[in-house]
């Protein structure tokens, strides 16, 4: 067996793809630094160094045998953070190249394809959850803040959404579980990286002097808006789940 070691990036599986075929590995895992743990000491490693030129290649390579959505459907297979997903991915791109007459994603009678099915359809859910539930605070610089905490990596697809429907105002958008964001100053919208967490206690103190009077309007109109005699709140929390309840306003 030998195991490819890439640095955690796209970029960097793709690169590791590419060097399968290159190499001509049979038996072979490609896994992430970060998460590897080497049980088998006799295991061959071989560090990935991530190269575009080798990722283009396989990325041009897939859209000619499954087009840009199918490569749209892996990259959220990546972004979901599955544990299998290397091996899902590599699988895709092996059948894309035995199979470059068919749409091999629509293969759902191989048991790798239909759980990439699955996991895109659970990625799509929680996208469009995050784009409905995400909650922008005003800060003292005038920037509006947002914090959210999804199942997956999802900030890469929402990032259109927010930059074409926010485009007046500087916003950013922080994954507090992944320590990165993505932030809009109106003329470029790039993801950013801090060094340190976010402190929660220490970004309360930087709201707007308006900021807390705005959400104690909204939760003062939510209140007043509620019906207490048709509430149901299992179908509520059926489209608002409680773990998303932390970050709404309406539900402090």
């Amino acid at each position: 067996m030998t195991t490819l070691l890439y640095d955690g990036s796209f970029d960097g599986l793709l690169t590791a793809v590419f060097e399968v075929f290159e190499y001509r590995y049979q038996d072979v895992e490609i896994a992430g630094k970060q998460n590897f743990y080497q049980e088998n000491i006799f295991a061959e490693i071989h560090e990935v160094i991530t190269q575009s030129d080798k990722a283009d290649r396989v990325f041009q390579k897939l859209e000619e045998n499954i087009g840009r959505s199918g490569v749209h459907q892996l990259l959220k297979t990546f972004l979901s953070e599955d544990q299998e997903r290397e091996h899902l991915i590599l699988s895709a791109v092996k059948q894309s190249i035995k199979h470059s007459d068919k749409n091999i994603l629509q293969n759902y009678a191989d048991e790798d394809m239909l759980k990439i099915s699955k996991i895109c359809k659970s990625v799509d859910r929680e996208r469009h959850r995050m784009t409905a539930f995400v909650r922008f605070e005003k800060m003292q610089d005038g920037v509006f803040f947002a914090k959210i905490d999804p199942d997956f990596d999802v900030l890469p697809l929402i990032r259109k959404h927010f930059k074409d429907r926010y485009q007046d105002q500087k916003w950013m958008i922080y994954d507090l579980r992944r320590n990165y964001g993505i932030l809009y100053d109106l003329e470029n919208c790039e993801f950013f990286y801090p060094e340190e967490k976010l402190d929660l206690h220490q970004y309360q103190q930087k709201f707007h002097d308006e900021e807390q009077n705005y959400q104690t309007l909204w939760q003062r109109y939510f209140t007043k808006t509620n019906i207490t005699e048709r509430k149901n709140l299992k179908l509520h929390v059926q489209h608002v789940p409680k773990r998303y309840w932390k970050y709404l306003t309406e539900k402090w």
